[in-house]
């Protein structure tokens, strides 16, 4: 849960998701719906499905016991270098160096290394140093020391250097060089993308949805029906494209009305505005295929029944508009209508990047 999100935001998830899962065993024969609901909101989802299948190996090949070889943890999906040996060195005291984002910083100031971290050369030699300074007792105190003072007093900007018990140890420190060492990384180049969701209600008040496939972000979790309408640009061709788009990928006759209300949200190396457009359906559709656990296939299904599901974070705002502005629709069986509550001049969801 830790990698590539902060601890603050990863203590609640942590506690819940241990309270329901506290071993292997258990993790393992949960439901992978489940699973991902107890991981909404926390994003990387890849790295639920991994933790899964990872406990169902550990059940499998290792009898229900977290493995304590390094070549055995590398082999349990997810797990990279890093994450295998703060493993090993914190739960079983093994002689392993760590590299990660604090360490790596306190690591290139004792080494005065002045190249970007990021190359291959860099990583290199971090772990060869991290490796050479590991102690042979008490290995995971010694990680956890060095991470905790890459996080305390070895900061990006205006470390401490003065209350650092290794200052006499770091050329970087002594020269005042903390400004340009580690050298700083490559600016973040983010790709805008204009996107449309389509709600559509039947005539039983179900909701139209689809689980997302590998491929696609927010593999195994929830969406409305998506589509990509960057390089559209008039209303009229963005209405047009949802409807043929609806046709194609779901063979219903939808027609489109205006956007509603826009939100923007960020995922990885994208910025998404996101617009949410309302559909009527022309004609009744048959009964609804598909299976909810098979990824990419569209479901009809009620308004209370949709909260049950694990959804991205922006199906979520979604969802929770959908309540505010319908708040009788589980109880009317008609197609969604314009109504005063629902008309562009809605207050839009909070802009959250």
């Amino acid at each position: 849960m830790l990698q590539q999100t902060q601890v603050a935001t990863v203590i609640p998830y942590y506690e819940r998701f241990l309270l329901r899962f506290p071993d292997p065993a258990t993790l393992a024969a949960a439901d992978e719906e489940e699973v991902y609901r107890y991981w909404a909101g926390l994003g990387y989802y890849r790295r639920a499905r991994q933790l899964h299948t990872a406990a169902r190996r550990i059940s499998e090949h290792h009898s229900g016991k977290f493995p304590d070889t390094i070549d055995d943890v590398l082999a349990l999906p997810g797990i990279g270098r890093y994450t295998a040996q703060a493993i090993l060195s914190f739960a079983f005291d093994q002689r392993l160096g760590i590299v990660e984002a604090n360490t790596q910083r306190l690591y290139a100031r004792l080494m005065h290394w002045d190249r970007p971290l990021e190359s291959t050369a860099s990583q290199k030699a971090l772990w060869g140093f991290a490796e050479s300074i590991v102690p042979a007792n008490q290995c995971g105190e010694f990680n956890q020391a060095m991470m905790e003072i890459g996080s305390q007093i070895c900061t990006p900007k205006n470390p401490s250097c003065h209350d650092c018990p290794l200052l006499r140890f770091c050329p970087t420190g002594e020269r005042g060089e903390t400004d340009r060492i580690p050298a700083p990384k490559a600016k973040k180049v983010y790709t805008d993308l204009t996107e449309a969701i389509v709600l559509v209600r039947n005539t039983s008040a179900q909701w139209l949805v689809r689980r997302c496939g590998d491929s696609e972000r927010w593999s195994g979790l929830y969406d409305f029906p998506r589509f990509d309408v960057t390089e559209s640009r008039r209303p009229s061709e963005i209405a047009a494209k949802l409807e043929q788009a609806m046709r194609e990928k779901f063979g219903l006759d939808v027609a489109i009305e205006d956007a509603h209300f826009s939100l923007r949200h960020a995922v990885t190396r994208y910025r998404i505005h996101l617009h949410c457009f309302l559909g009527d359906l022309r004609e009744e559709p048959t009964a609804a295929s598909g299976n909810l656990i098979e990824p990419g296939s569209p479901r009809w299904l009620p308004f209370d029944d949709l909260h049950a599901l694990a959804w991205n974070a922006s199906g979520k705002r979604v969802l929770k508009w959908i309540g505010e502005s319908f708040p009788q629709e589980s109880k009317n069986h008609q197609p969604i209508r314009r109504t005063p509550s629902s008309t562009k001049t809605q207050r839009p969801l909070g802009r959250r990047n």
